[in-house]
């Protein structure tokens, strides 16, 4: 009897596990709805896109620049450690770096980053906005909020995620040079070599693509999350937590989803 009723509770949470992914997909989807619109007024929808601009993207790129140096640095000398058989060439160690920078770091490792920074701030301020009944007061006046608000994210983040994605690239590429500097027997002619070894330029427009489809997931995401918030100001900061794990989560599943479709 009492196996029958934990049986009975399984299946009843499983039920509204799946009731509530359900919903979330369809909110997600009507939100996307009214977000892709026309805007009302293109001159304040400018505007607010520069602000976006500044906001998501030029204020990340001090945390983009100091960890894309220190990855350099730090995968160089860990390929130099663990390749350290005379038997393998020393500029597979540049070739390694670039492959790792170019396929995974610069845009999936680094939007995982950017998805605690931007997706917290964008759920938190949309989540106290819609608290404050700020959005509301947008639906009263005859706005359609989720356009006048979200659209300029997602466009501004999207414009500027190719900015981030090659100044990544760039700085892992410096922090690498340096790291010769304390590598023994490691120059920086070898490093260059290995570098410029069987270089594809579709590596780089395969970082630019994932980088901007996981731009769209963190924005859009964290947006819905934010948008949606109901009750007081614990609920912000649920939504904001909710919008970090559920947009890391997504980027991983996307980056198996694209490497398989764009390189395979």
């Amino acid at each position: 009897m009492l196996q029958k009723v934990r049986q009975q509770q399984m299946i009843r949470q499983q039920k509204e596990v799946y009731g509530r992914m359900l919903r979330n997909i369809g909110e997600y989807s009507l939100l996307m709805r009214r977000v892709f619109t026309k805007p009302q007024r293109w001159s304040m929808f400018f505007r607010r896109l520069i602000d976006e601009i500044m906001l998501l993207g030029v204020n990340s790129i001090w945390i983009v620049l100091i960890i894309s140096f220190f990855m350099g640095t730090v995968i160089t000398i860990q390929l130099a450690i663990n390749m350290s058989n005379p038997l393998i060439p020393r500029f597979t160690i540049g070739y390694a770096t670039r492959e790792i920078v170019l396929l995974e770091f610069s845009s999936s490792i680094m939007c995982l980053i950017l998805a605690g920074k931007i997706g917290s701030s964008i759920a938190s301020e949309l989540g106290t906005m819609r608290v404050t009944e700020q959005i509301d007061a947008l639906e009263v006046m005859g706005i359609n909020s989720a356009n006048f608000l979200i659209l300029p994210k997602i466009v501004g983040l999207l414009l500027f995620i190719p900015v981030l994605s090659v100044l990544s690239m760039c700085i892992s590429i410096v922090g690498a040079f340096l790291a010769t500097l304390v590598i023994p027997d490691m120059t920086t002619s070898d490093l260059e070599y290995g570098m410029q070894l069987f270089f594809k330029p579709y590596n780089v427009y395969y970082s630019l693509i994932k980088s901007a489809v996981y731009a769209f997931i963190i924005t859009s995401g964290s947006s819905y999350f934010g948008y949606t918030v109901r009750g007081g100001a614990l609920s912000v900061g649920k939504a904001s937590t909710n919008a970090v794990v559920t947009s890391s989560v997504l980027i991983l599943l996307a980056d198996v989803l694209l490497t398989n479709l764009l390189l395979i």
